[in-house]
């Protein structure tokens, strides 16, 4: 790292050493922000990249105590935690980024860190109910079904295989992970960004009501009108009844919310049955929802640990967006990245044209 420090862009190999010096560089003897855009192809190592560049970040800003912890550390730390949550293996990477990512590091006049802010836009959430061979769901689902027995017992888990929104697939294990040390290791990463025990068996307790509701199946109701649905046996009831405990919320009522549709007109509630495939796509509604406000609780959790610095005026942003995709069935969420990639790729190029013809006018100038 030290080699780097200081060193003028280009004299050293290249490598996001180079260019987080440069960015920092700049900052100080232009008293300006700056930012990093880190942009490729899906698993072309952008993730890995921006991790590199806020460790160099952190080996520059020095220290920095907040409550014991450095700043620098919560925001390292901060990178395993939004892993577990928000990464999965798709087709090209075994751990690529699920949602995009700008983190704010904040400086002082000295060019210490004091202060720190992750802004996350457009998690994939369809990857909570919907996933294909051989791709996996968020790694958070299999990190809790490989913790320790009491855990297991206590959220009511057991093999991944048994559940509808892991078993789509049948990856389970990556190659030379072990979920179950990914565990522990994600929940010291909480504990450093500020998430007490307390705290992290909530998230966990959310998880794990998630793969409970994926597998609550529909039937139609005996003897009812023709659109009207139910659990469709004792063990879609126990599956039902844990993910009430977990979520601690009244059993008939998460039943009623998956089978039936409440319409609210002028001064009239309507309720209306729902057929199985329609409880189906409530539920699966339901999971999606449900993991997205978890994901931006523990976004906003890590951000009030590290805390802002109010009176900065200078910041570093290292801008990491997962990468252009095509599947042969694409959703609204696939349309927005490519849109959001094609836009990045655009801003890139117009800004490598003006400076270069920055170079070519100062030529002619020179001539």
């Amino acid at each position: 790292m030290a080699k780097y420090k200081g060193a003028a862009f280009g004299e050293q190999s290249p490598h996001p050493y180079a260019v987080a010096s440069s960015a920092y560089s700049k900052m100080i003897n232009e008293e300006r922000s700056q930012s990093i855009l880190v942009s490729g192809e899906s698993g072309a190592g952008k993730t890995e990249s921006t991790k590199m560049l806020m460790r160099y970040l952190a080996f520059l800003g020095g220290r920095a105590a907040t409550e014991g912890r450095s700043v620098e550390q919560q925001v390292l730390e901060s990178n395993p935690v939004l892993e577990a949550f928000g990464n999965a293996k798709t087709v090209r990477n075994n751990n690529s980024s699920r949602f995009g990512k700008f983190v704010e590091i904040q400086f002082d006049q000295k060019g210490r860190i004091s202060g720190a802010a992750i802004r996350t836009y457009l998690l994939e959430r369809s990857r909570v109910c919907q996933i294909s061979d051989p791709e996996r769901n968020y790694h958070c689902f299999y990190m809790l079904c490989a913790a320790p027995k009491e855990d297991v017992a206590k959220y009511k888990l057991g093999d991944p295989r048994k559940f509808h929104y892991l078993n789509q697939s049948n990856c389970f294990e990556l190659d030379g992970v072990d979920d179950s040390k990914e565990y522990h290791a994600t929940k010291r990463a909480m504990e450093v960004v500020g998430i007490s025990s307390e705290e992290q068996d909530a998230i966990f307790r959310i998880v794990a009501a998630i793969l409970h509701l994926g597998n609550i199946e529909f039937v139609k109701r005996v003897g009812e009108e023709l659109d009207s649905s139910q659990p469709k046996d004792e063990e879609c009831y126990f599956h039902l009844k844990t993910a009430a405990e977990l979520l601690m919320c009244d059993e008939k009522s998460l039943e009623d919310s998956f089978c039936k549709r409440v319409m609210v007109t002028r001064g009239e509630t309507i309720t209306k049955s729902l057929d199985p495939n329609a409880a189906a796509l409530s539920r699966d509604a339901l999971a999606k929802i449900v993991y997205s406000r978890l994901f931006d609780w523990i976004i906003c959790k890590i951000n009030n640990s590290i805390g802002q610095d109010p009176v900065s005026k200078s910041l570093i942003g290292v801008l990491d967006i997962y990468g252009f995709e095509s599947f042969k069935t694409n959703s609204k969420s696939t349309l927005q990245t490519i849109e959001n990639s094609q836009k990045y790729g655009m801003m890139t190029l117009v800004d490598e044209i003006r400076t270069r013809w920055k170079v070519i006018d100062m030529q002619e100038i020179s001539d």
